[in-house]
């Protein structure tokens, strides 16, 4: 099966876009996911003007590259989140800045916007976050009702079902990035996320194993739980690095930080067992694009899309048509 293998625009945001083209390009890549934050993809202007999709397009295609997905993380982190302190104040635009309000308005507006730019520029994904009101809580100290909880899946679906009545509307699904602040980052709390908006087809999952490996989520397994919802695919690897006096919870250090528990690699450069995760995908018939996420600090990041995007390649592999002891009989 050979799947597309893209390049996911997030840490390379700050080149221009057809700097960016050529290097994806140069490294071998089918095209782009496309972010809606840095110099690449204004979601508002998308969702309403088709000269503006038609000129985006075009540069893509300049390159012999093609446009798979489109990611609108930023602005579904502030639909669900508290957004009570200054940390998501750069997700918005300035004048929102330190109204948590303002900036949920704001992300459930471009959420919306998103679901008709995709329409606009012939995308059938779009990947993101949705935030969550209850990530706060994950520790149960100070004790956490059951009723919290619950609460905070009621608010995740009145704030996203009107959301995904415009993808609905537009023909489009939205795949959330199951990881850590959102509603779902596991197993048991992307079911309970599925439950809470009545598991409607629109809301899927955009799958991503580095973020399930360093909690100690099998990422194969959750393929297999989700056979029908995985909508889009993250290469990104990651590796652990406990050593008696970390754990898993990043010891307040930053990334790069050699004293943490664990980190982010480069595809390849990692510990998560890619040829599982591709031998379920082949089981289930996941045809989308392999979308590469680099981030590794360790590395060059324009080395490092080059290297991960040969590992990619070479790591796909279309699934056996036969058992191979049926030649015996």
């Amino acid at each position: 099966m050979s799947r597309p293998v893209t390049l996911f625009t997030a840490q390379f945001s700050d080149m221009p876009l057809e700097q960016l083209c050529k290097l994806a390009k140069d490294c071998g890549y089918d095209g782009l996911e496309l972010a809606t934050f840095g110099n690449y993809l204004d979601i508002e202007k998308a969702a309403k003007d088709l000269k503006y999709c038609a000129a985006l397009k075009k540069t893509l295609k300049k390159f012999g590259l093609k446009l798979w997905a489109i990611s609108n993380h930023f602005a579904g982190q502030l639909v669900c989140d508290p957004n009570n302190d200054a940390r998501s104040d750069c997700f918005a635009p300035a004048k929102y800045a330190g109204n948590a309000e303002a900036k949920r308005e704001w992300g459930i507006r471009c959420m919306k916007a998103g679901a008709r730019a995709a329409r606009n520029l012939e995308v059938g994904v779009v990947t993101g976050f949705t935030g969550s009101p209850v990530w706060h809580l994950f520790y149960s100290f100070p004790p956490v009702g059951p009723e919290d909880i619950a609460n905070g899946y009621r608010f995740f679906a009145e704030k996203f079902n009107p959301i995904l009545d415009e993808y609905a509307k537009c023909e489009i699904k939205f795949a959330l990035e199951v990881h850590p602040t959102e509603i779902a980052f596991d197993l048991h709390s992307a079911r309970r996320a599925l439950e809470a908006i009545g598991n409607r087809p629109e809301f899927g999952f955009n799958f991503d194993p580095s973020h399930l490996f360093w909690q100690g989520v099998n990422p194969v397994k959750f393929i297999r739980a989700f056979p029908d919802r995985i909508y889009h695919c993250h290469i990104k690897d990651a590796s652990l690095n406990l050593d008696g006096e970390n754990g898993i919870l990043g010891s307040h250090l930053n990334f790069g930080d050699d004293r943490r528990g664990w980190d982010f690699k480069s595809p390849g450069h990692g510990q998560i067992d890619f040829e599982a995760i591709i031998r379920a995908l082949n089981k289930i018939g996941y045809a989308g694009p392999l979308s590469v996420e680099w981030e590794d600090c360790g590395m060059n990041r324009e080395y490092g899309a080059r290297d991960a995007c040969v590992f990619t390649r070479k790591l796909d592999f279309t699934p056996s048509e036969q058992k191979f002891d049926s030649v015996f009989k």
